[in-house]
């Protein structure tokens, strides 16, 4: 009996060893992903911002709000892809404006790797765009390197460079900057005396953006924690004579939406750890300890030859 409990013993406990590395490198890396059935809001606030009112026909300055809200497409949630639809609204509170500008972009991107998929109809304001580079999120183990980061404005991706450590609410991240020279991302018709000309009626301008953006992400999960943007948009005739500020601002995520992204990037993070580093742990020095019972207990089993001449 001690022998065949011996060897039950000691086949746990190899088995046991065998299966801590497995999940370490391959369970876990297929378990810790971005979900397919997402939904936040997230909330910005830029104070002292210049834009150019439609409504006013003139540029006006006032602090805004925006608010960003995200839903997972679980339909088009496949294989090693989710798709994600975004809706973003501008509010003038200064002047009791609300909807100064709406946007909206789908983005399909590898669940693992954050990285961008072309498919599912994707596109920004309707128009399609090849998704290239990071979408929302960092690689899982984000490393202080350059990342490349897809930028909704621009419709392209830019460099995105480590430029150091520091700590949100506590919890310590990688922080990178993202510099988008300027781009034109619209040609639209105004007013010509809008826009300080002396001429009558309408004149084609080309709005151009440029601007940094700034990311605070927690590297074990990948997970940005906070966000902020310094945009410089500027109309400018085909002449290339800029006319009129469209766009001036430094728009900052607010604390309480820092403060739930902060949570959820510590509910990730303790999880990949979980996963990656406690469980196959506890399964390792469960399984020697198993093993090693096993082979102590077959040892003091008596053999059948000394039961014999005995």
């Amino acid at each position: 009996m001690r022998r065949i409990t011996g060897v039950v013993l000691i086949a746990l406990g190899a088995f046991l060893i065998t299966l801590a590395p497995l999940i370490r490198f391959y369970a876990a890396g297929k378990l810790v992903a971005a979900p397919a059935d997402y939904y936040g809001v997230s909330e910005l606030r830029a104070d002292n911002a210049r834009y150019f009112s439609i409504a006013k026909v003139k540029v006006l300055t006032a602090s805004l709000d925006i608010t960003v809200t995200t839903r997972g497409d679980v339909g088009e949630a496949k294989g090693d892809r989710v798709v994600w639809d975004e809706f973003t609204a501008v509010n003038d509170v200064t002047h009791a404006q609300p909807n100064i500008q709406l946007d909206q972009r789908r983005s399909a991107f590898n669940k693992y790797t954050g990285e961008g998929v072309n498919c599912c109809g994707v596109n920004v304001d309707k128009e399609p765009v090849q998704m290239t580079g990071q979408i929302y999120l960092f690689p899982f183990g984000t490393e202080k390197r350059t990342y490349k980061v897809f930028n909704s404005s621009a419709r392209q991706s830019f460099d995105a460079r480590f430029v150091g450590e520091d700590m949100v609410n506590g919890l310590p991240v990688y922080k990178f900057e993202q510099t988008v020279p300027p781009t034109k991302i619209a040609t639209l018709t105004a007013p010509a005396s809008a826009i300080g000309m002396d001429q009558k009626g309408d004149v084609q301008v080309d709005r151009f953006y440029d601007g940094v953006v700034t990311f605070w992400v927690e590297p074990v999960s990948g997970t940005p924690v906070k966000q902020e943007q310094q945009r410089h948009e500027v109309l400018k005739t085909q002449d290339g004579v800029e006319r009129s500020v469209a766009l001036v601002a430094t728009a900052k995520m607010t604390s309480p939406t820092v403060d739930r992204l902060v949570q959820s990037a510590v509910d990730g993070k303790n999880q990949i750890t979980l996963l990656k580093t406690t469980v196959p742990l506890v399964m390792l020095v469960v399984g020697l300890l198993i093993a090693i019972a096993g082979v102590v207990v077959l040892l003091s089993a008596p053999s059948r030859r000394r039961h014999a001449q005995a």
